[in-house]
Formats: structure tokens, C-alpha cells, sequence
């Protein structure tokens, strides 16, 4: 049986952007792990920064260094977010590292 490669990879994607994080929030936040999965969720809000780009989606395009949001600089900031003292800013910054190694995982199964 032919896995179609784009179906793989969709269904990565998606599934490492909406699953994902909530098994992270269950192994690093026991108690509130379905509001940290919320949480980490959310951060795929980082995408708006697609609508800066023409085309808003090109299916052979990295986001990675190519979107500010998707950049070294950005990840620099969600990993400080890790040294705030509050679990909720921690899940944004575990939440938005996730989503750069997601999208960055897409591209090499794209070979892009």
C-alpha cells in the first residue's frame, strides 16, 4: 500500500500543531494540562504573519526563516519565555517552539 506523501505530510503537520501539545501539556503540566494544551494551541497564531507574504500561501515556501514570526530572532523570544515564572507564559513559549519545530519537521518532509 502507497502512502501518498502529501497526505503524510498534512496530516504531520496538523496533527503535531493540534494533538502535540496537549501530550506536552500533560507531561509538563499534570494539573493543568488541558488549559497548557489550550494554551500551546493557540500559539498557532503565530501563522498571521503568512498575510505578510505574496503569495499569503505557497505550498513549496519554508516558513521557517522566511516569516518574521518563523525566524531565529522570534524563537530567541519564545525561548525566554521559558524563564518566566509562570506556567502559562512557559506554555506560550513551549507552545511557539513546537510550532517552529512542527513547520521546521514540514519542511524536510517536503524536502524544502
Amino acid at each position: 500500500m502507497e502512502i501518498n506523501i502529501e497526505i503524510f505530510r498534512h496530516a504531520i503537520h496538523y496533527g503535531f500543531h493540534l494533538i502535540v501539545p496537549f501530550v506536552l501539556g500533560r507531561l509538563f503540566w499534570k494539573q493543568d494540562w488541558w488549559k497548557a494544551g489550550l494554551i500551546m494551541t493557540a500559539t498557532i497564531v503565530i501563522d498571521l504573519d503568512h498575510l505578510l507574504a505574496d503569495p499569503v500561501f505557497d505550498p513549496n515556501r519554508c516558513s521557517i526563516g522566511f516569516h518574521p514570526l518563523h525566524t531565529l530572532w522570534a524563537g530567541v523570544v519564545y525561548g525566554s519565555l521559558l524563564a518566566i515564572p509562570s506556567w502559562k507564559w512557559r506554555a506560550v513559549g513551549v507552545g511557539c517552539l513546537w510550532h517552529l519545530c512542527t513547520d521546521a519537521i514540514d519542511c524536510m518532509i517536503a524536502g524544502i
